[in-house]
């Protein structure tokens, strides 16, 4: 059974594993610097489909295909799947894995999917609810402007705080069982919402809400950034990223040695137009998937927080003149199940 540290921070006693993961990838990401972290990438966004809401779904398909390929498991083998993307219903996973028949619950926590599937996939593992779990989330930059700002043949100018959804899927299986590397602890984040209403500036929206989580994580394990390799925060991008860092700092948590970005790592802001980086469910799940987990079972890295934000916004409610309010949960992952160590 879970530990519960406080209301909101759980010690994971069994460290469930992370047995395998996979991710794909769109252009944009085949030609960024992280290309060769990609299971699979294609020069063409529409994947072979006749319209970009299918190619996320078949981007969701082929991520678990791959990961579950990789132990020659099947679908059959999961017992239950966490999955959710960008769009309206999350029909992206829903048409996706319609044909896997596997028992699902889908969720939405806009960018922060991935370490809210990955989340409750452990905590399910970890008091005996299922013995393997999977989680998938996706995003496709096209599916995302049509839906939250303007069609393509708009042609719409982008702010410079905007940031670029990333065309990418990344799944993976959480299992009681394992070789690690293991999820030791998580911490479910609350909502928060500074009053930032810009659509095209979710770094600062989500900002407020990582650090909330980060801070409540530290305070909670009694842990330090320096325990980690790695703080890893989904999809601030360069805006949200600087802001993070100084919210920790006032706070008490220097962070400003050992964190990371996935919205700044999936891509090279200076060659690649887009602004100020990443963003989209995929961006942090191909992150963790593709790059992170292979690093932590490799042992190259030991631990990292992750830490996943999303805007829990709609255009609807957006052009409304709403403010954002936005979400972080964090994961401790380890290549270590640390069954001597206390905290």
């Amino acid at each position: 059974m879970s530990q519960a540290l406080s209301g909101c921070t759980y010690k994971l006693l069994s460290c469930p594993s992370i047995v395998t993961s996979a991710c794909v990838g769109g252009r944009t990401e085949q030609k960024g610097p992280m290309h060769d972290y990609f299971d699979l990438t294609n020069d063409d966004d529409y994947f072979g489909m006749e319209t970009y809401e299918q190619a996320e779904s078949f981007m969701q398909k082929k991520a678990i295909e791959l990961a579950l390929d990789k132990l020659r498991l099947t679908s059959e083998d999961i017992d239950f799947m966490f999955g959710g993307d960008l769009l309206n219903q999350c029909t992206g996973t829903t048409y996706g894995v319609r044909d896997l028949n596997i028992p699902f619950l889908g969720i939405y926590g806009a960018c922060s999917t991935m370490a809210e599937g990955l989340l409750l996939s452990s905590l399910m593992a970890d008091n005996g609810v299922g013995n393997k779990i999977l989680a998938v989330t996706s995003s496709h930059f096209c599916t995302a402007e049509r839906q939250y700002r303007f069609p393509l043949d708009y042609g719409g100018q982008r702010t410079p705080t905007s940031q670029w959804t990333a065309t990418a899927s990344g799944a993976l299986v959480v299992s009681a069982k394992g070789n690690g590397p293991y999820v030791r602890a998580v911490t479910i984040g609350r909502i928060v919402d500074m009053g930032v209403s810009d659509a095209n500036n979710m770094g600062a929206a989500m900002a407020p809400a990582a650090s909330e989580t980060i801070s409540a994580f530290f305070k909670d394990t009694k842990m330090t950034p320096q325990d980690f390799d790695f703080v890893v925060t989904g999809d601030l991008g360069l805006v949200g990223s600087r802001i993070v860092t100084d919210l920790l700092l006032r706070d008490g948590f220097d962070v400003r040695e050992n964190h990371k970005d996935c919205g700044k790592m999936i891509f090279d802001t200076e060659s690649q137009d887009v602004h100020a980086g990443g963003s989209g469910c995929g961006c942090a799940a191909s992150m963790l998937c593709g790059y992170f987990v292979p690093q932590l079972r490799a042992g190259v890295i030991k631990n990292i927080l992750f830490v996943a934000t999303g805007a829990l916004m709609s255009p609807t409610i957006n052009q409304q003149g709403e403010s954002i309010p936005s979400i972080a949960h964090a994961v401790w992952i380890s290549s270590d199940n640390g069954k001597d160590e206390t905290i």
